[in-house]
């Protein structure tokens, strides 16, 4: 239970931070009707992310559902998974990213659902892929999921904000790269607190614990160990596209979507995988 009350103090943490930004810029842009405006802001923030949550997150990877008579191996590998964990069996989405990866959603066990990416399936055998369902599923029973989703639409809101740009008054300007330069000039601004938001939302240890849980769910700590190996390395090669929503919900997967160069490691939100194999192959050695 400790870990669920420390992702709700970083949510609480998360949001205050933001409303006090929004009463701040409304206050500093246009005084008392700002800090009126900046106060509605602040209230809509945890109502927006708790309802756009789930949506934006499958929007941001391109999934759509999927049924049983589409991929029965599939489904019964996600069936077994939820009877082993003694949970319902969750919604299944696919995304069409030839970035291996996949993450979990859900308020709760009977609302959970659980996107896979088709390169995920095109390069893990059923050991592999049983290994990352139960670590993503983990995250949803130990109620981790819907701070990470908040999270993610709250950080994917802070970076449109770069759209604004767009909207300043430049009509005396000759120059049509101008609202451009400045559109790129503002995310260089925005991206580091976008970056602040995932890091204030979420844990690291939190992967450390659906390792862990996986491992016990499975009865095979190695097969999510293999999995996470073959991850990291596909994502080399095959990293998810540089979108600024990617950039914000990348915390949500199981492995970092993209190589950590320039301003994604602000949003590096996943200890290395190196370490939680080890972790996974430690615990192997106490079950033999």
């Amino acid at each position: 239970m400790s870990h669920c009350r420390g992702g709700v103090v970083r949510l609480s943490v998360l949001l205050a931070v933001l409303a006090g930004a929004a009463l701040l810029l409304g206050w500093v842009c246009a005084g008392a009707v700002g800090l009126l405006i900046g106060g509605l802001v602040a209230v809509a923030l945890p109502v927006v992310g708790y309802v756009l949550s789930e949506r934006m997150a499958l929007r941001a990877v391109g999934a759509r559902p999927i049924s049983e008579i589409q991929y029965p191996e599939l489904y019964r590998v996600v069936r077994e998974v939820a009877t082993e964990a003694r949970a319902p069996v969750p919604r299944v989405y696919l995304s069409s990213l030839d970035t291996p990866n996949a993450f979990a959603l859900g308020h709760s066990p009977r609302r959970a659902a659980v996107c896979v990416t088709a390169g995920l399936l095109r390069i893990l055998d059923e050991r592999e892929l049983r290994g990352v369902l139960a670590h993503e599923l983990s995250h949803v029973y130990q109620r981790d999921s819907l701070v990470l989703a908040i999270t993610a639409t709250l950080a994917t809101m802070v970076t449109w904000l770069a759209n604004l740009a767009w909207l300043l008054p430049l009509s005396d300007a000759e120059d049509e790269d101008v609202p451009a330069m400045l559109g790129a000039l503002f995310f260089l601004v925005v991206g580091p607190l976008a970056a602040l938001v995932v890091q204030l939302g979420v844990s690291r240890s939190r992967e450390y614990r659906a390792d862990a849980a996986a491992a016990r769910i499975t009865g095979d700590p190695l097969g999510l160990a293999q999995a996470l190996r073959k991850i990291e390395v596909r994502t080399q090669t095959h990293p998810a596209p540089e979108e600024r929503a990617l950039l914000a919900s990348g915390h949500l997967m199981i492995v970092a979507p993209f190589p950590r160069r320039g301003l994604r490691r602000l949003f590096a939100s996943h200890p290395p995988v190196v370490e939680r194999i080890r972790r996974l192959r430690r615990l192997a050695d106490e079950v033999l």
